[in-house]
């Protein structure tokens, strides 16, 4: 796919030099994230796996990083690089992250010399967090009432990834069904206003994510993106970007939201075990 990306780009690009095959290279590796320390953000984790280019305010379009990109175009350019998401964790749909900073260099191309770029990105200052990392003495995800209290936390060094400590749900026959929702009435923007669900997980059961919103009648559950399980023998951690923008607009007599999950112990299986971290609420 990225050879056929390639050679569209050589044979297409407006920019090309007239009687010129030759091309200069920019190599783009991997995302970073830093922090911007004018938010509460959290411990920042990322998958940002794919970038939107620019070269002169120029689409060049989407790629998976890293990789090699020619370019018929030499002398000094304004490279732009946008951190993409898989949105709803679909690789197939690749979307511009909204709360994030695109990455800008002013460079020199060189026909036949490989620029190396190293693109960092961080959240935008305006950005507005609800988080639970599970650092904190409290957990901040309350056990819905007739549901087993069985969300609780770690710190097993094998498991640990991020911070001290995680959250963790163990599922039985005994403890076979359990649902969480947030522990705050989140007044989240309406209008088609971009909000993502983050988080960290690893599961050898499938976990589903939705949404609660409140009105004066009462409360409504919006079931959302559902995780589905991983093989133990497989079982790693993976990081998600949920959409909650569609559904909290169209709670329009909604006062607050929560955002909840809900896991049921899968046919066939005796135990299982949910592992969280790092979740976030991000909106403007």
């Amino acid at each position: 796919m990225k050879l056929i990306i390639i050679l569209l780009l050589l044979y297409f690009t407006t920019s090309c030099i007239k009687n010129n095959t030759d091309p200069s290279w920019i190599y783009i590796d991997n995302w970073s994230i830093e922090s911007n320390k004018t938010n509460t953000e959290g411990i920042l984790s990322h998958n940002f796996t794919d970038a939107y280019i620019l070269v002169d305010n120029k689409i060049i379009g989407y790629f998976e990083l890293p990789i090699k990109i020619p370019l018929l175009m030499n002398g000094t350019k304004k490279i732009e690089i946008f951190p993409v998401i898989h949105d709803n964790g679909i690789a197939a749909t690749k979307k511009i992250y909204p709360f994030c900073e695109s990455y800008v260099i002013t460079t020199n191309l060189i026909q036949n010399k490989t620029i190396n770029i190293n693109p960092k990105t961080r959240y935008l200052s305006t950005t507005n967090f609800w988080i639970e990392d599970f650092e904190d003495a409290g957990i901040k995800i309350n056990t819905y009432s007739n549901f087993p209290n069985i969300l609780g936390t770690g710190d097993s060094i094998p498991i640990l990834k991020y911070g001290s400590r995680y959250g963790v749900i163990k599922l039985n026959k005994k403890d076979s069904s359990w649902l969480g929702y947030t522990n705050s009435q989140l007044s989240l923007p309406k209008s088609g206003t971009e909000i993502y669900l983050e988080m960290d997980y690893m599961n050898s059961n499938s976990l589903l994510t939705g949404v609660i919103a409140y009105d004066f009648s009462g409360s409504k559950f919006n079931p959302n993106i559902l995780l589905n399980s991983q093989l133990m023998n497989n079982i790693k951690w993976k990081k998600i970007y949920i959409s909650l923008k569609e559904i909290v607009s169209y709670s329009v007599n909604a006062n607050y939201f929560e955002q909840y999950f809900k896991a049921d112990l899968e046919n066939g299986k005796n135990n299982s075990i949910i592992y969280l971290d790092n979740i976030k609420l991000v909106y403007f």
